[in-house]
């Protein structure tokens, strides 16, 4: 049996079944150190895989931290120290301290600190960060209960549609175009809904694999059914121009595109705060799986 015949999320439960773990399922470890809620997360961006050498060096330093600040988001934590270990060809140094140039700016925009890391020698470039973040009440993706609101921060598909865009490799973009490549390029976290997050939500996640299969997860992780209504996803006119230039479907990029790095999260629906970028997308309830529109549904990003 190979890695493919399993998927990524089929290995990772035999090798959470090896490790005898109950805690392992949320995009953080959830880590009590005396009087502190530590939150433990680490992402690992390749270049081929995650990122092109073309890209703007600072784009992928920036990255590489926000995709990390978005899982401690997710969970209701705010930033504090991470460690950079690189996987470095034998490369332009110019490129590697662009690369950090990225991340400097990205800590200094969140607040928190690179505190140390590790280089060695690669192939292949590749950034592999890991983050601690704190929270006073951490959140995870097992609390969703029967009767909350299912909700998303911001807009769904535009990152999705900005690589499209980057692999065109054209010359020349619109201005709407350029738009979501930035968003691809350069995500930035939701740190503003920390407190929210913190307050109210039941279950919450950062959505990094498609709307749809990180539904799925928290599905699976709380024991619950979830529905969502395709008519009230939030498109950004943005997404909508793209489609209608490109003749796609602005559903399909909402539901199953990756990486827009927005929350998914449930609470009543008496807690959502109209002072906030939030939409109210569907509804949780006894049973299981991910339904859309009435229908069963699943996908999203897979590496294997």
């Amino acid at each position: 049996m190979r890695i493919s015949d399993l998927g990524e999320f089929g290995l990772i439960k035999r090798l959470k079944d090896i490790l005898g773990s109950t805690s392992i399922g949320d995009d953080c470890a959830h880590v009590r150190l005396g009087e502190y809620n530590l939150l433990l997360t680490t992402d690992l961006m390749l270049e081929g895989v995650h990122f092109l050498r073309r890209y703007p060096p600072e784009s992928v330093g920036w990255k590489s931290l926000s995709v990390n600040v978005s899982d401690v988001v997710g969970n209701g934590g705010e930033p504090r120290w991470a460690l950079v270990s690189l996987m470095l060809p034998d490369m332009e140094v110019s490129y590697v301290e662009r690369l950090y140039i990225g991340i400097k700016r990205a800590c200094e925009f969140y607040g928190c600190d690179v505190v140390g890391g590790n280089v060695a020698k690669s192939d292949r470039l590749g950034i592999d960060l890991f983050l601690v973040g704190t929270s006073d009440r951490p959140v995870g993706r097992r609390g969703a209960k029967p009767g909350d609101s299912l909700f998303v921060s911001g807009t769904l598909g535009d990152s999705r549609a900005g690589l499209e865009l980057l692999l065109m490799e054209r010359e020349d973009y619109e201005d709407f175009e350029l738009a979501l490549i930035e968003r691809h390029l350069r995500p930035t976290a939701r740190i503003d809904y920390v407190k929210h997050i913190q307050k109210y939500a039941n279950a919450s996640m950062d959505i990094s694999d498609g709307l749809v299969a990180d539904a799925g997860h928290l599905s699976e992780r709380s024991g619950v059914r979830i529905d969502i209504d395709s008519s009230r996803l939030p498109l950004s006119k943005e997404l909508i121009r793209f489609c209608e230039k490109y003749e796609k479907d602005p559903k399909d990029y909402a539901l199953y595109g990756g990486e827009d790095y927005q929350l998914l999260f449930t609470h009543p629906r008496e807690r959502w705060n109209p002072f906030m970028d939030m939409s109210e997308i569907g509804e949780v309830s006894e049973g299981k799986g991910v339904f859309v529109d009435g229908k069963p549904a699943e996908g999203g990003y897979r590496h294997f």
